[in-house]
């Protein structure tokens, strides 16, 4: 089961993106990249991006150069999205999750963004996310 956050858990929902053969036929005319920060982690602030472009589908560590969006919230916030116990939408409004860049790509792209969350899903359910201090 790989850590939240650490490098075993972005290169498992790479793997995970990239074994989806549904997620494959979506995106084929996607170009897209997203970019996400999360702060005051135990290991201090993580950076990782998501890159979709016509069919392929990547996730990798550290900063994307120029996203389409970037998102940026705490580890505690970014944990309880990640257990379901907080959703974005919520965490947005109550200023938890900061949002930036093109979000017009977000709504041209929502079934996309829908199935991304299905595959990451097992990934997600693998990842203990308790005993952080995180109240997930």
């Amino acid at each position: 089961m790989p850590e939240f956050l650490s490098d075993e858990w972005i290169a498992a929902l790479d793997e995970a993106a990239q074994a989806d053969e549904h997620l494959r036929d979506l995106t084929a005319d996607v170009e897209l990249k997203v970019q996400q920060k999360v702060t005051g982690g135990p290991s201090g602030d993580v950076a990782y991006g998501l890159t979709i472009s016509a069919g392929t589908v990547r996730v990798s560590s550290g900063p994307l150069q120029s996203a389409d969006v970037r998102f940026q919230e705490d580890h505690e916030t970014a944990a309880a999205i990640a257990s379901g116990s907080l959703s974005a939408q919520e965490a947005f409004m109550t200023g938890r999750l900061r949002v930036g860049g093109n979000l017009q790509v977000l709504v041209d792209h929502t079934e996309v963004i829908a199935a991304l969350h299905d595959v990451f899903g097992n990934v997600r359910a693998e990842t203990p996310l308790t005993d952080r201090g995180t109240g997930a």
